[in-house]
């Protein structure tokens, strides 16, 4: 019996992998942002090739806490990108400042990115 759309076994079974980890990642999330006691939140989006992301955090008035949740939070995500890149996270963080020091508003879409 012939597959007559050419349609890769392997392919689909990667895909269902895939879609079966974002599943559970996104589901990780949503935990997160229910739980109690969150003191600091950064959320961003991909959507359509788009970015939406937001940040909030609770404050006591401490401007030297308030930073430091911040950079915690960009540390974290740093990381998280080097992990999946295979890369050193001062590379990653490297990158993100050149990017940040080119730019007035970080583009949304990648086709938005300044050219090197």
């Amino acid at each position: 019996m012939s597959d007559e759309h050419g349609s890769d076994g392997a392919a689909d079974e990667h895909d269902s992998e895939d879609d079966e980890t974002f599943a559970t990642e996104l589901e990780r999330a949503r935990d997160l942002l229910d739980a109690e006691g969150i003191e600091a939140v950064h959320v961003g989006v991909v959507r359509d090739g788009e970015v939406d992301t937001t940040f909030a955090q609770r404050t006591d008035g401490d401007g030297e806490s308030e930073g430091l949740r911040a950079l915690a939070l960009l540390a974290a995500h740093v990381r998280v990108v080097a992990d999946e890149a295979g890369v050193e996270a001062s590379t990653v963080a490297g990158d993100a400042a050149t990017l940040a020091g080119q730019v007035e508003r970080i583009p949304g879409r990648t086709e938005d990115l300044p050219d090197e």
